[in-house]
């Protein structure tokens, strides 16, 4: 059998089909653009964002959109449940500054001192607050928080307040630390105080087989440090700053380094990472 001629060109039907997914996609796309395609708003990519949603594979995209928009990100910014008041654009140093930032008095919870953050920052804010703060708060503890203790949000500086570095996140008031809640029961859980690593598994296995080895061999040692144990406090620390990766693009805290040892740095930037 002979083969097929290699510089044989494919027909216009052979042509067509190879490109018809693609434009059914783009189809797709323009009919939900115009509207001309009905479907429920929250499984509509152009449909604006709703605070008060459940969360989809879609929240992430439409928070994306809206924070890249100012009108957008205002419109949006007015569901929340915050005290805010607009903010003049400013330059404050090299490379220091906001646009499109708010004053916010109060979050849903009292928050102690007035923060300056970039609209998309509160956005961000306002979605964690609704969707995983109090969430975490009832699961773990059975208790509501009514009060966010922060670090502060603008301040124009380099990362750590180093010279040399590129400039924080902070600087743009994009940024906010947070060290602190305390609850309607009158508890105070703290970052420095209250963070635990989730227990691994594994540690507990290894110690098992270390114990046994150990009596094998007739030890009787008694050097083995117990576990520190896991606490209500510990597992909604864990909660609100694994539920923030969701909202945000850094998410840093006592396992990143020891400059975060005291406080959970919640950020929109041009960079991810949950750590």
């Amino acid at each position: 059998m002979s083969n097929p001629n290699p510089n044989r060109r494919p027909s216009p039907l052979a042509r067509l089909l190879r490109w018809l997914p693609l434009l059914a996609l783009l189809g797709l796309a323009w009919a939900l653009w115009s509207g001309r395609l009905r479907v429920p708003e929250a499984w509509n990519p152009w449909a604006p964002l709703r605070i008060d949603a459940p969360p989809n594979l879609l929240t992430r995209f439409k928070l994306d959109r809206a924070a890249n928009d100012r009108a957008a990100c205002r419109s949006a910014l007015a569901q929340a449940d915050m005290r805010l008041s607009p903010v003049d654009d400013r330059v404050t140093g090299e490379h220091c500054g906001f646009t499109n930032a708010v004053r916010i008095e109060r979050t849903s919870v009292a928050i102690g001192a007035d923060v300056t953050l970039s609209c998309r920052s509160a956005l961000s804010l306002a979605m964690w607050e609704r969707h995983v703060l109090q969430q975490a708060a009832q699961a773990n503890l059975g208790a509501r928080v009514v009060r966010i203790e922060h670090l502060g949000s603008y301040a124009c500086r380099n990362l750590y307040g180093e010279q040399g570095r590129r400039r924080s996140q902070h600087a743009t008031a994009d940024a906010l630390d947070v060290a602190g809640f305390v609850f309607d029961d009158g508890r105070r859980v703290r970052v420095l105080k209250d963070w635990r690593p989730a227990p691994a598994s594994s540690a507990s296995v290894s110690s098992t087989a270390a114990s046994a080895s150990a009596d094998a061999a007739g030890s009787d040692s008694t050097d083995a440090t117990p576990p520190t144990p896991d606490t209500g406090e510990a597992r909604f620390l864990r909660a609100v700053h694994e539920g923030a990766c969701d909202y945000f693009d850094v998410v840093l805290g006592p396992q990143y380094n020891q400059a975060h040892a005291d406080h959970f740095h919640f950020d929109r930037g041009n960079h991810r990472a949950c750590r």
